[in-house]
């Protein structure tokens, strides 16, 4: 059976005054696939995501998620993804449990469902004790499961997870890897950011990695390692990027 994409992206271009972002980039996502995107700093990974989320507009090209036009359907787009951002959503004044029922209502779930899949995503983070505690109040790590219980609870056939694992300790980051792999057998599509290349390797079914807003590379991991002859992923990543590395531009 053909595989089916979920995200189609053809030639899609971003300009930011005399800056390319992103420059004719092409790709599809299967569904229920878990896809890295990877790429140094500036490389154009979370313009793309923006894009795909509706959060931005392209300058050229065109991307389909789930079946409709980011650009012509933003709103039906929204209702199908789900995103933890690396700019959290976070309202500090409010607890845990009522910032994912925050987002569960802005999902127009209803005022029980939303308190029992908020409760239900909380758990799945390790947040239940602290969930009555304000947000602002957390450390970074809890912010980071907080902003991923948000992005779940609306149980989205799509999760956009951009750094997810940024400033948690080890413990937690293997608890979020946990997440991504129960989100693999649920079905779900997961598009996933990181600078932590073992992670994508130990969690994708394919990477792409861009640079100055080219895809340079896409496959899955250990064939990207057999056809480069590198012993691991990052030592993929770092030979076909450790060109702005070693320059200090990335």
């Amino acid at each position: 059976m053909e595989a089916q994409s979920e995200i189609t992206i053809r030639s899609l271009t971003k300009r930011f005054d005399d800056v390319v972002a992103l420059d004719s980039l092409d790709l599809n996502i299967e569904k229920g696939e878990t896809f890295g995107l990877l790429g140094p700093n500036g490389a154009g990974k979370t313009t793309c995501i923006n894009i795909l989320c509706g959060l931005d507009r392209p300058t050229g090209g065109a991307a389909i998620v789930a079946g409709h036009d980011v650009t012509k359907e933003p709103i039906t787009v929204k209702e199908r993804i789900g995103v933890c951002t690396q700019n959290s959503s976070i309202v500090p004044h409010l607890t845990g449990r009522e910032n994912v029922e925050l987002f569960a209502a802005l999902h127009a779930l209803g005022r029980k469902e939303a308190r029992q899949k908020a409760a239900a995503q909380l758990e799945r983070m390790g947040l239940t004790e602290d969930m009555d505690r304000r947000a602002g109040k957390y450390s970074e790590g809890m912010k980071r499961r907080l902003s991923l219980a948000m992005a779940l609870v609306a149980d989205p056939s799509i999760v956009f997870l951009d750094e997810p694992t940024a400033a948690m300790d080890p413990q937690s980051r293997r608890a979020v890897w946990e997440v991504v792999r129960v989100l693999k057998k649920e079905g779900r599509t997961s598009i996933l950011t990181t600078h932590y290349i073992e992670e994508a390797e130990a969690l994708c079914d394919r990477v792409g990695i861009i640079d100055h807003g080219r895809l340079i590379a896409v496959g899955r991991p250990g064939d990207l390692i057999a056809q480069h002859a590198k012993g691991n992923l990052e030592e993929v990543f770092i030979h076909l990027t450790g060109r702005r590395i070693r320059e200090g531009t990335a």
